[in-house]
C-alpha cells in the first residue's frame, strides 16, 4: 500500500521523488508570508489526496517548514514521492498550489542555482533530507541526467548513477545557497 491508502500494483517499480527548495523573503510568521503561511495546510490536504500521491516530507509542525537543507535556517524544503510526472505536474498546475505558485516571487527569493530535483526511487522507499541534498548539487554539478533531472529534461523510470567527473554547472556547494542579484 502506498503512504495514502491507495494500493500500489506490483509491476510499479519505482516511484517518483522530488525535492525543491526556497528561501522566504521575511519570516514565516510575518504579513507578507501571511498568504502562503494559510495556503499551506490546504494545499498539503489537496496533495495528499490528489492521484498518484505517495508521500510528503513532514516535520514536527506536521509540514515541513521546520526541516533544514544545506545547513541554512532561512531555506524551506519541500519533498514528496508520486507515481509517475504525470501525477506530478498534474498536482502542481492546478487550484490552490498553482495560485501559490503563480504568487512564488511574492513570497520567495529567486535563487541563482537550481531547486528542484527529481529522481526515481525504487517503489516504498521514503528519501531523506540528505539523499535530496545530493541529488539537488548533482542536478547542479551535472545537468540533468537519469539520476537527478528536472521536469524539462525528464528520464524514463530506473536505477541510476551518480555522474563522476568535473561538473559543466555552476554553483554546486553544500555549504550554501547563492541568493540573486535581482
Amino acid at each position: 500500500m502506498t503512504d495514502n491508502g491507495n494500493p500500489t500494483t506490483t509491476a510499479t517499480r519505482h516511484e517518483l521523488a522530488q525535492v525543491n527548495i526556497s528561501r522566504p523573503l521575511a519570516p514565516l510568521d510575518s504579513e507578507q508570508l501571511r498568504d502562503f503561511k494559510e495556503g499551506l495546510d490546504p494545499v498539503n490536504a489537496v496533495a495528499d489526496a490528489a492521484d498518484g500521491f505517495v508521500w510528503r516530507l513532514k516535520g514536527e509542525s506536521g509540514d515541513a517548514t521546520d526541516v533544514r537543507i544545506f545547513d541554512d535556517a532561512w531555506l524551506l524544503v519541500n519533498m514528496s514521492v508520486w507515481r509517475d510526472t504525470n501525477a506530478l505536474t498534474a498536482f502542481m498546475y492546478q487550484g490552490q498550489h498553482r495560485e501559490l505558485l503563480a504568487r512564488r516571487r511574492e513570497f520567495f527569493e529567486k535563487l541563482d542555482e537550481a531547486v528542484t530535483a527529481l529522481w526515481w526511487v525504487p517503489a516504498g522507499h521514503r528519501p531523506t533530507v540528505e539523499e535530496a541534498v545530493e541529488r539537488l548539487v548533482h542536478l547542479r554539478t551535472h545537468g540533468p541526467t537519469p539520476y537527478a533531472f528536472n521536469l524539462r529534461t525528464s528520464f524514463p523510470a530506473g536505477d541510476a548513477e551518480p555522474e563522476t567527473g568535473a561538473g559543466t554547472g555552476a554553483g554546486a556547494r553544500t555549504e550554501a545557497v547563492s541568493r540573486s542579484a535581482s
